[in-house]
């Protein structure tokens, strides 16, 4: 098991009820966490929707967490 810092932002904080978390989880990938989080905090975005990243580098959905990792689910921005 593996402990995590979690960044969330605008729909996604809406959601959590939170800008952030700690977790402690089985999740390799951060794939296999957002399917966690999506039935723990109700997401209602499909993956395809976000972008990842995890130590302010953008990354795969398959790149392996590693204990200690900052991961920042990155929904759709709308702006004009």
């Amino acid at each position: 098991m593996i402990t995590v810092e979690l960044r969330y932002y605008a729909q996604l904080r809406e959601q959590a009820g939170t800008g952030g978390e700690r977790v402690s989880t089985d999740a390799e990938t951060p794939a296999a966490l957002y399917d966690t989080l999506r039935l723990r905090h109700g997401f209602s975005l499909p993956r395809d929707a976000l972008k990842i990243a995890v130590n302010t580098a953008f990354c795969s959905w398959e790149t392996r967490l590693r204990d200690g990792d900052v991961v920042v689910f990155v929904p759709p921005v709308n702006g004009g």
